[in-house]
């Protein structure tokens, strides 16, 4: 397990531990004295707190790690569980739309579709990939991909992580509204397996515009919304620093929608977040994708249509009135 390089409050006094116990066996190596003992009591403080901190987030604090810079992307787990990965651009009307990749790939030998939002690291990344929001080419590169995973029965995998689709005039020039519909409406009627992982952030239309799939499943520490915590607060309370208020009651965390029906399974994520250990995330995650799609390649594709459209009409939970 490696230090994060960058620390959020809440995992501060962790990583402190941490940094402390690197110093320890780095000085162990050259002297004399044998500080294995409080090296291990370290370790055990360090692990207690940990468990402690992480037992009892708030959605604010989830909020935060699934925003995490260190935390993998599409990218990320995509050259961890595929290959053959071979990437298809542009939406062949605009232009080439980085924020959303994709293409056809093999996941544990089989054939599939894969694609994703992909956020940037670093200033020049983020410009690339436009942090992660993607435009209406992005979205009509994604239905392009549907149609051909339809074509060739090939299964479709997904990954979300978006803070929501770029609201830019030249976006909604171009119908950024339309190609979310548009997508929105494909995928409702995909006849091949199509399974979406929400890794991180799942923000609005941005989300859902390529994440209509037969099964959801969400990370750990991730969130999925109609809105973020502070454009919610910026509507509801005129301010957007009241996003700690507005996480709490938007119920957007993986155990929340796991109550509503919306999310098919929550992905656990190594101590301390997916952050801190990206093989084993990305194993975890490759194994629950091969599980459900398993189960959905029992299903004819016509059953694969009906199983989704029930699944998105118990979605919620309503009362009704005599």
């Amino acid at each position: 397990m490696s230090k994060p390089a960058i620390a959020l409050d809440f995992e501060r006094p962790v990583v402190q531990l941490e940094a402390k116990i690197a110093e320890l066996k780095e000085l162990s190596g050259g002297v004399r004295a044998d500080l294995s003992e409080e090296i291990q009591r370290l370790e055990r403080k360090a692990k207690k707190l940990q468990q402690e901190i992480f037992s009892d987030l708030s959605p604010w604090q989830i909020v935060q790690l699934a925003r995490h810079p260190n935390r993998p992307y599409t990218l990320d787990y995509l050259g961890r569980l595929f290959t053959d990965f071979f990437e298809m651009e542009g939406d062949r009307r605009f232009s080439a739309d980085h924020s959303i990749i994709g293409g056809f790939a093999r996941f544990q030998g089989e054939p599939v579709l894969v694609l994703g939002h992909q956020k940037g690291r670093g200033t020049k990344e983020n410009m690339l990939r436009n942090f992660g929001m993607p435009r209406p080419e992005g979205y009509r590169k994604a239905r392009r991909l549907f149609d051909l995973a339809e074509r060739f029965r090939r299964p479709v995998i997904i990954f979300i992580d978006t803070p929501g689709a770029y609201p830019g005039i030249g976006a909604e020039e171009r119908g950024q509204a339309e190609a979310i519909a548009v997508n929105l409406e494909v995928m409702s009627s995909l006849s091949v397996p199509s399974i979406s992982v929400v890794i991180g952030e799942g923000a609005s239309g941005g989300a859902l515009g390529i994440g209509v799939t037969s099964r959801i499943l969400m990370l750990q520490y991730a969130w999925y919304n109609v809105i973020s915590p502070e454009s919610c607060s910026s509507i509801l309370y005129r301010d957007p620093n009241q996003g700690k208020k507005s996480a709490e009651a938007l119920k957007l965390t993986a155990k929340d929608l796991a109550g509503f029906g919306i999310t098919d399974e929550i992905v656990p994520e190594p101590s301390g977040g997916a952050h801190r250990d990206h093989d084993a995330i990305a194993r975890t995650v490759g194994e629950t994708i091969a599980r459900h799609l398993a189960e959905l390649k029992k299903l004819t594709p016509e059953q694969i249509v009906l199983d989704r459209y029930r699944k998105y009409r118990a979605m919620g939970v309503y009362t009704t009135e005599d």
